[in-house]
């Protein structure tokens, strides 16, 4: 399954529909633009803390279970900690495929 939610992952990167940078990841969340934050299973205490208490403040679901090398793999870059999802079509896909 984690195959296959990398994939997604990829293509919904080429469509557009993925924020990955910090800043504009805790943006999407506050704006209510956010369906899904892909948390990486390895991130870091104050980082999971940090996105949790948002996601779970603005009722955003959270996907766990893919490790942050891998995350960066699949939208080719370098290793990432956090991805949000802004399509409700791959968020409801990347939900079931994860978790």
């Amino acid at each position: 399954m984690i195959n296959k939610s990398l994939a997604l992952l990829g293509l919904a990167r080429r469509a557009g529909k993925l924020s990955f940078h910090e800043e504009a990841n805790l943006l999407a969340i506050r704006t209510g633009r956010a369906r899904l934050l892909v948390l990486a299973e390895d991130a870091g205490e104050s980082t999971a803390k940090k996105y949790l208490d948002k996601c779970g403040y603005y009722q955003v679901p959270v996907a766990r279970g893919i490790s942050r090398e891998n995350l960066g793999a699949a939208l080719g870059s370098p290793p990432r900690t956090a991805i949000v999802v802004l399509d409700e079509g791959f968020a409801k896909k990347l939900a079931e495929l994860i978790t």
